[in-house]
């Protein structure tokens, strides 16, 4: 008896790579039902988050205080059994602060010696809350973990472990006294992820849980071994050359010097976003259709991730903003026009 032929997309990823998305589908669902047992609502947040994680992408957390942002990354990291460190940015933070640095110590064969004590960067999950009130040479300090998953102190280097991901937030109320981060370090951030306040019913079940005795303790639904294997599936899933293409124009329509960028948003943007956006807008849709079960990724899955991919490589001009238009408006309006053109 002739055994069926292999559909298109076991051919592309191969039967045990479909068995595995199915496999991812079901652990983020299991995820959202464990994480909505402390987090009430920010489902969007939720998401955008885990896109982030399996695909090995840093994320900037933008909300006022009091929206639970430090208890979602920690209860995300307590989920998967991933080590969790928070660290609170302050003026007088020193990078040996975040990367660790040598102390003098007693040695076994009583001589003193140096010891490299590991700081609070060495962890899976790293919040780095209030990242802006840190100076620029101790924000600098992130870059190396981020970009290469590596630490260097007094010349000699330390590899993370990895899963490793990088969560910072930024106060956008209060601004006095702090050091805004510049666009290349901006670019460093797969997603920006702004957090809205609540509405009034979601307000009424925060109330009802976090004044309790005491929070439910979460179920640890994978181990740093899945998450490993789940960001190597992501990096998989089959990507059909006209989301290449789109993908590519969206992001150069962004640039007002360039050709193909409409003429309405010229006067409204000074600098556009660069190559990395390409590349973070393929990672996160294929990353977002492994989590939501597709076997490849569809157009909906970039249209999904272009906001927080685009708004913070987006700069506006000082003419866009007595206008009262910022980033995100300019790219959901290129996003739809760039859909109408296909």
């Amino acid at each position: 008896m002739a055994q069926p032929s292999p559909s298109p997309v076991q051919e592309a990823l191969g039967e045990d790579d479909v068995q595995a998305i199915d496999q991812l589908r079901e652990a983020n669902a299991r995820l959202r039902n464990e994480l909505a047992k402390v987090i009430v609502g920010q489902t969007d947040v939720i998401e955008r988050l885990a896109i982030c994680l399996f695909a090995r992408g840093h994320a900037l957390l933008m909300g006022v205080p009091g929206l639970a942002k430090t208890l979602l990354v920690s209860k995300l990291a307590e989920t998967m059994s991933l080590k969790f460190s928070r660290i609170q940015f302050t003026p007088d933070l020193m990078p040996m602060d975040i990367t660790g640095t040598d102390i003098l110590q007693d040695g076994h064969n009583g001589r003193r010696e140096f010891q490299f004590i590991h700081g609070p960067v060495f962890a899976n999950i790293v919040l780095a809350d209030e990242i802006n009130r840190a100076p620029p040479k101790t924000q600098a300090a992130m870059l190396e973990a981020m970009q290469e998953q590596n630490v260097t102190v007094v010349g000699k280097s330390f590899k993370l472990e990895p899963p490793f991901l990088v969560l910072a937030t930024q106060n956008p109320v209060e601004q006095e006294g702090t050091y805004p981060l510049p666009e290349a370090q901006l670019d460093r951030f797969m997603f920006l992820i702004e957090l809205d306040y609540p509405s009034e019913a979601e307000e009424v079940r925060i109330a009802r849980t976090t004044t309790g005795d005491a929070l439910p303790q979460l179920d640890h639904l994978l181990t740093p071994e899945d998450v490993i294997r789940f960001q190597h599936l992501v990096r998989r899933v089959p990507v059909p050359d006209h989301i290449y293409t789109f993908a590519a124009r969206l992001v150069r329509k962004t640039r007002p010097n360039d050709p193909t960028a409409p003429s309405w948003l010229k006067p409204l943007v000074s600098w556009g976003a660069g190559p990395r956006a390409v590349q973070y807008l393929i990672l996160g849709a294929k990353a977002r259709a492994a989590l939501l079960g597709s076997y490849m990724v569809r157009l909906e899955d970039i249209h999904a991730v272009a906001v927080p991919v685009l708004t913070h490589r987006v700069i506006t001009t000082f003419a866009a903003q007595a206008e009262g238009i910022d980033a995100k408006k300019i790219v959901s309006r290129l996003a739809e026009e760039a859909n109408m053109e296909r």
